[in-house]
């Protein structure tokens, strides 16, 4: 004999089954019977009476369990884990009772969208093996609170024999190959996510058949243990056992293994500079903004509301001057985390690189010593980006030799102390001149051709740039755009660049606007404004691409944008583009010239009203079908 519980609908939406959900572990079942809705509200009610069990720290999911013992999971969005909490309001507490259908949770369904992630939520019963003789449920639209499905649970179920949260980590532990084979590991809402030396040394089928284990995935270069609910008790217990782990700063960024060699060294190249400077670009953005608003208050024909002498307009630009000047400090420390080295230590190195004596040095090019008649010089590594970078691998590398070789006594002295000492000498005296001079004498050649070409350079690179984006690519040129303004203080490839996100997002404006789907206005207009804001990812990701004419439609305006700056030799002496980087387009070195600021205008208008009119006239209406949706590349990253 069993029981009947109603399940209701967590929100209000379109009701499919899990079978249908854009995730493997859901859509298998694996974690449970259940099924799916397709938001079209935001408040989340509770689908059935019990207490909440669960709150997870990204507030993305809840658990809930019945009187009868049901444990029901609440799952807002799929890896909305990465979200860190933003999109959603957790409305109740641990330990709390609630009623069917009373609200605990409120979700944002657009903040979700534009991160490019599926805002299905799921209602799973974990335990559905245990206590299930069968479950029904229908498709289709409901509200928020009306009974959805059925579960038939077990009169009587036996507990079966379960083991402890320490017994479990001990199997788990010594099936993911031994704490030697463990590099890190975190977990999200289901999943430990293991980063292993060799997954080959993984037990799969012990860890499958272990009771307390749901499943085991190989993915993203993790081993993922399906753990469900308890999944936070398990990592504390896994975690308390492995002390080291906790002490140590892993490098848990998943290397490319696809294609062949070149490919995956060149995706890891790739991946390696953009872990490194990801961080690092809002700031040198933020900087770009106040060093262009400080040249805009200088400007005579504004009165020259701010004098370059004064103790504010010279407190304030060093301010924005700071990112700038000590780059090597924030890339070395940046690289290491995402090499997994010790980012005090590339820091270090780093601050060396620019230590007023050395700054000085380099910039009178003072010898530190002649072999024969080759003389080995100091420069100024201010400003400088890519020998810190490799500077940040030569200091991972050496440290980690050095952990092997050296008593664990004298670790922590002199493994900082050698690794400082070789990597910075090697630096400056070999792959520091070297890099730099090659870093340099490109940004130059780019500068030169951009400038020499003027309209054809403009029309090509504008009108092919985004391109680089789809592929994750643009990352191999945002350094040598630094290195251009670091160099000489300006960039004529930046100001075509900036046009290239301008055009995106009058592409998406349009969509916006001519659409009369209220998620598709809600979409466009949110990733119009991120676009101008310098972010085109969301309006690529989110429509653009999905529908390719719009997509294109932007290629064509920002290939205009492109042709007019560089037909005007329009160039940029910040960082920041698109719309809000227009103080960037002013010369702080000249406020009277108005010549790049009157390119921006003119390009800026022109690719606003391409864009727009050929998205509206061709590259968009509501019929059109959406195409798959398009993900950004695994690497770089």
């Amino acid at each position: 004999m069993t029981n009947k519980i109603s399940i209701y609908a967590p929100v209000s939406g379109d009701v499919i089954a899990l079978s249908k959900v854009k995730d493997d572990v859901f859509s298998s079942g694996m974690m449970g019977e259940g099924f799916g809705v397709e938001p079209s509200g935001e408040e989340i009610k509770a689908p059935v009476s019990g207490t909440i069990t669960m709150i997870a720290e990204s507030k993305h999911a809840l658990g809930i369990k019945t009187a009868d013992g049901l444990e029901v999971l609440v799952h807002m969005g799929l890896d909305t884990v990465q979200l860190h909490g933003e999109p959603f309001d957790i409305l109740v507490e641990e330990n709390a009772q609630v009623e069917a259908g009373q609200a605990i949770a409120k979700m944002s369904i657009e903040s979700i969208k534009m991160a490019n992630l599926p805002t299905t939520v799921l209602t799973v019963i974990t335990n559905s093996q245990d206590m299930l003789t069968g479950f029904d449920f229908e498709e289709g639209t409901v509200n928020g609170g009306d009974a959805v499905g059925t579960a038939y649970v077990k009169e009587q179920t036996a507990a079966k024999t379960k083991l402890s949260y320490d017994e479990l980590a001990d199997v788990i532990i010594k099936n993911v190959g031994g704490e030697e084979n463990i590099k890190g590991l975190i977990h999200c809402i289901t999943r430990l996510r293991f980063y292993l030396k060799d997954e080959a040394k993984a037990n799969d089928d012990v860890l499958k058949n272990t009771k307390g284990v749901i499943d085991i995935l190989h993915a993203g270069g993790q081993y993922q243990v399906v753990i469900g609910n308890e999944v936070v008790d398990v990592y504390d217990a896994v975690m308390k056992k492995l002390p080291k782990l906790q002490d140590s700063d892993m490098d848990t960024t998943p290397v490319d293994q696809s294609g062949n060699a070149f490919q995956r060294g060149f995706n890891n190249l790739i991946g390696i500079i953009t872990g490194s400077m990801s961080p690092v670009v809002g700031v040198i953005a933020a900087s770009g903004i106040i060093k262009g608003i400080l040249a805009l208050l200088t400007l005579p024909q504004l009165g020259s509301l701010l004098s370059t002498t004064s103790t504010l307009y010279i407190t304030v630009s060093a301010m924005a001057d700071a990112s700038f000047y000590f780059l090597p400090v924030l890339v070395g420390y940046s690289a290491a985390k995402r090499l997994g080295g010790d980012p005090i230590v590339a820091a270090v190195i780093g601050a060396f690189l620019t230590y007023p004596q050395i700054v000085a040095w380099g910039g009178k090019y003072h010898t530190m010593f002649a072999i024969g008649g080759f003389k080995f010089q100091f420069l100024n590594y201010t400003y400088s980006i890519f020998p810190m970078i490799l500077a940040a691998w030569m200091a991972k590398k050496l440290g980690d030799w050095l952990k092997k070789v050296l008593p664990s006594y004298l670790q922590m002295i002199f493994n900082p102390m050698i690794t400082i000492l070789v990597v910075s000498t090697i630096t400056i005296v070999i792959t520091g001149p070297v890099i730099q001079g090659l870093a340099n004498g490109i940004a130059d050649v780019i500068n030169m051709l951009v400038k020499s070409s003027g309209w054809i350079g403009g029309l090509i690179i504008g009108a092919f740039y985004q391109v680089l984006v789809i592929f994750g690519l643009h990352w191999g040129v945002v350094p040598l755009v630094a290195q251009q303004i670091a160099g000489s203080g300006q960039s004529a490839l930046n100001a075509i660049i900036s046009v290239t996100m301008v055009s995106q997002g009058a592409a998406v404006l349009a969509v916006a606007i001519k659409s009369k789907k209220s998620d598709m206005k809600s979409l466009g207009f949110a990733a119009m404004i991120s676009a101008f804001c310098g972010v085109t990812e969301p309006a690529i990701y989110g429509i653009n691409l999905r529908y390719r004419k719009v997509f294109v439609s932007g290629l064509i305006g920002s290939g205009v944008g492109g042709f007019i700056t560089g037909l005007m030799h329009g160039t940029m002496y910040g960082f920041t583009g698109s719309l809000i980087g227009f103080s960037s387009f002013f010369n702080p070195k000249n406020p009277a010239d108005l010549t790049s600021f009157y390119a921006f205008l003119l390009s800026s208008v022109v690719a606003i009203t391409v864009s727009f009119i050929v998205t509206w006239v061709w590259g968009y209406n509501d019929e059109m079908e959406m195409g798959k949706k398009v993900t950004k590349k695994a690497t770089p990253k």
